[in-house]
């Protein structure tokens, strides 16, 4: 996938990883079949190559919105899809690298990071397993 990267990402590492991870995808589709998300909600935009796209939009400078954000967040990271990608497209990573970008353009309110903040806190402690 041709991809032109926006001055802010132009001769970055982030921006030369992302690159790289783009070029593979050959938007083949074979990852949509093993996506949870989107064979619940059917969206394109919530699947694995929908959310490269978007990440791929953001990394050449077009405007990142909350729905963006939103479509990244519904992502479960199960990471299913790299499985059956022929191409070995590392989507976790790129993920990643687009929730860092997006979360730096379309920052959350302060009762959302306070709440996700206490969520992972939560999560990773130790009274999650004898909360379970």
């Amino acid at each position: 996938m041709q991809t032109r990267l926006s001055e802010e990402f132009r001769g970055t590492a982030v921006g030369a990883e992302a690159g790289e991870i783009l070029q593979r995808c050959v938007h083949c589709g074979f990852c949509t079949a093993t996506c949870p998300t989107y064979r619940q909600l059917g969206d394109e935009l919530d699947g694995p190559r929908g959310r490269i796209h978007l990440i791929k939009q953001a990394l050449e400078g077009e405007a990142v919105t909350a729905s963006t954000r939103l479509h990244l967040d519904r992502c479960l990271t199960c990471r299913a899809c790299e499985t059956t990608c022929p191409s070995g497209v590392q989507y976790g990573r790129l993920l990643d690298i687009g929730r860092e970008v997006v979360e730096r353009k379309v920052p959350r309110s302060r009762v959302q990071r306070i709440f996700r903040r206490m969520l992972a806190d939560f999560l990773a402690g130790p009274l999650f397993a004898p909360a379970v």
